[in-house]
């Protein structure tokens, strides 16, 4: 089992960017897959993008693909999300997740979560 606990977030304008982070702590990190997502206030909780455990497979959203990056650094235990040309539609809270399958993007695939942290983007 592991916890999972977000940082990075804050106040930024449009067209700015942002580098989030999620630290794990507990045993398994290197063996999950993980992925990054996302809920605005009124709106369900949003897939963003996805890595496979080693970190050599990627997935994103169209949403976000060609602006924001996913990596990790298994050595750390950490696992970022690079934000770039950020728009105001991108506030909300950004929720990293861990999962055992295998091309999940649904929320109800991810076992562990962390608390989230608030990315607000201003006009």
């Amino acid at each position: 089992q592991v916890q999972l606990v977000e940082s990075g977030g804050g106040l930024v304008q449009a067209g700015g960017s942002l580098r989030l982070s999620c630290a794990a702590s507990g045993r398994g990190f290197s063996t999950y897959n993980m992925a990054w997502f996302r809920q605005a206030p009124g709106k369900e909780r949003e897939f963003l993008a996805r890595i496979s455990w080693s970190g050599s497979t990627t997935y994103y959203a169209d949403s976000v693909k060609g602006r924001f990056t996913i990596s990790r650094d298994n050595a750390k235990k950490t696992l970022y999300l690079q934000l770039s040309s950020l728009k105001p539609d991108d506030t909300a809270v950004y929720f990293c997740a861990a999962s055992s399958s295998i091309g999940a993007v649904s929320p109800e695939e991810y076992r562990y979560w962390g608390q989230g942290t608030q990315v607000t983007v201003s006009s």
